[in-house]
């Protein structure tokens, strides 16, 4: 488990009758639940900004262009520009700097991610938490500066991009650490799959902020987020509470639980006495932190970090491009303005919500995570080619669509990143050590996050091709994710078939 934070949060230290016996054990995991909840929305809405000022900052388009790409010789002289970008970002060249704006940012945040687990399994976490928090708003801040200090160098906004990276990197690791040090895996699934609405309800808190204030220059669409993320760390570092034996419950994590829980995620067969020996014995002190390499043996971890470098490679391409993609293709004919774009792109957010929920529902119920994940990524396909091609045709179509692609996207990227990493973190094979959560949640999240990197990326030079180009990548991406959980997926219905669990 983790080590003993340092200190109680102040708000505990103030007002005794926080503590127990005067709260109850319940009443501490929903303050938890609600505390890093905020926290991780917070970082998520300071994420959002930047796709929100894409077509503020890129290329400029025609008022009555058709076009769904840019530069296209279908545009008429005498089409009028309505949006004239900014320096250096509105040339035929702007698409590909803004896709490599979001590369310097996910790429240090995935670097970052690997050692904020492995720091976080050694340090106090509320601390460490707040430390990201705070850093996170500050350089949203700074990158908004550049409005008012009409600062036009390329170099500017990717070095605060990728120092923001590495503040946000330690957001996840921590907030998953936290939340497995207070829940068990019993319906661990649904209770994640509520809790990680978090990152969807970040994103639409930060569409509607950054579109609300854009009117008044863009350079505020990343400060008032910038200070909401500064302000939520403030109440994080009062608040929460890291471990219940900090105030003296017992951990939920030492219930014995686990019926193999490698039968379930590996290879449908115990694990091999050698490789179980060796990790029972590297983890005998139940305080000592798993090492990088062994949480890469963990069986399962491999499979779903690299389903979730393809799923996260969608869900981020549609994060940092729908609103850009929204505003320059005209649905029923006509092109949305700035803030409709960035509000209507929300649709697929709260798509996401509803899909967390319910992937992690199903998952519980058939307790089958990949069978679920693959399901979700299967139906995915076919609603993606029709958003595609019929999103544009009404406003009502293309809501639906939106939404539904939201859902069945985000549902098991929300899953693996949640129920998953913990259950892999969790499992009998290192004998309930939890201080291997924060580490196996990094790997996962950490190589699922260099697909985010590169998804913004390609779209980024695909778009000027056309964005028929995008969708096949984020097609053949969802393909590739689910390959990567078939074996473990065909384990999981052996398992059933068979009458275990």
């Amino acid at each position: 488990m983790q080590p003993k934070s340092l200190t109680l949060p102040p708000a505990l230290t103030l007002f005794p009758y926080l503590k127990p016996p005067h709260k109850t054990l319940i009443f501490h995991q929903i303050i938890v639940l609600l505390v890093t909840f905020f926290a991780y929305a917070s970082f998520h809405a300071s994420r959002k900004p930047p796709s929100i000022v894409k077509s503020v900052l890129g290329p400029e388009i025609q008022k009555n262009s058709t076009t769904t790409h840019l530069n296209s010789p279908s545009i008429q002289p005498n089409d009028t520009p309505i949006d004239t970008g900014w320096a250096p970002f509105n040339d035929s060249q702007g698409t590909h700097r803004l896709g490599e704006l979001d590369l310097a940012f996910l790429a240090s945040y995935s670097i970052g991610m690997y050692f904020s687990g492995h720091f976080g399994d050694r340090i106090d976490l509320r601390l460490f938490l707040v430390f990201g928090m705070l850093g996170s708003g500050l350089f949203t801040i700074i990158f908004g500066l550049g409005y008012w200090l009409n600062v036009h160098v390329l170099g500017f906004y990717v070095g605060v991009q990728i120092l923001c990276g590495l503040f946000q990197s330690i957001g996840w690791p921590c907030v998953v650490a936290i939340v497995g040090n207070w829940f068990g895996k019993a319906k661990r699934g649904l209770i994640m799959g509520v809790w990680s609405s978090h990152t969807s309800v970040g994103n639409i808190i930060g569409s509607v902020v950054a579109s609300a204030v854009l009117g008044f220059g863009w350079g505020w669409s990343f400060v008032v987020p910038g200070f909401l993320v500064i302000f939520v760390g403030v109440f994080v570092f009062l608040f929460l509470v890291v471990n219940p034996e900090d105030v003296g419950f017992e951990s939920p994590g030492k219930e014995v639980e686990m019926n193999v829980e490698v039968d379930c995620v590996e290879n449908g067969g115990k694990v091999e006495s050698e490789e179980a020996g060796l990790l029972q014995s590297n983890n005998s002190d139940s305080l000592g932190a798993i090492g990088f390499l062994e949480a890469w043996r963990l069986p399962g971890v491999a499979p779903f970090a690299f389903c979730l470098f393809f799923s996260k490679l969608v869900a981020y391409t549609f994060l940092y491009w729908l609103p850009f993609y929204i505003r320059h293709t005209a649905v029923a004919g006509v092109h949305l303005s700035h803030k409709s774009a960035g509000i209507l792109s929300t649709i697929f957010d709260v798509g996401g919500v509803c899909g967390g929920i319910l992937a992690g529902y199903i998952s519980d119920q058939i307790e089958a995570r990949a069978v679920t994940s693959i399901i979700f990524l299967s139906l995915s396909i076919p609603v993606l080619v029709l958003y595609r091609v019929y999103g544009s045709v009404t406003m009502y179509i293309n809501i639906a669509l939106m939404f539904l692609s939201g859902l069945l996207v985000n549902g098991p990227y929300s899953l693996i990143t949640t129920a998953v990493a913990a259950d892999l973190g969790t499992q009998s094979v290192i004998e309930g050590n939890s201080r291997a959560l924060a580490t196996v949640t990094a790997i996962i999240d950490g190589t699922g996050s260099v697909g985010a990197a590169l998804g913004p990326l390609l779209a980024g030079y695909i778009s000027t091709r056309g964005w028929n180009s995008v969708f096949f990548m984020l097609i053949s991406s969802i393909f590739f994710a689910a390959m990567f959980l078939v074996r473990i997926a065909k384990s999981e219905i052996k398992s059933k078939l068979s009458g275990g669990k």
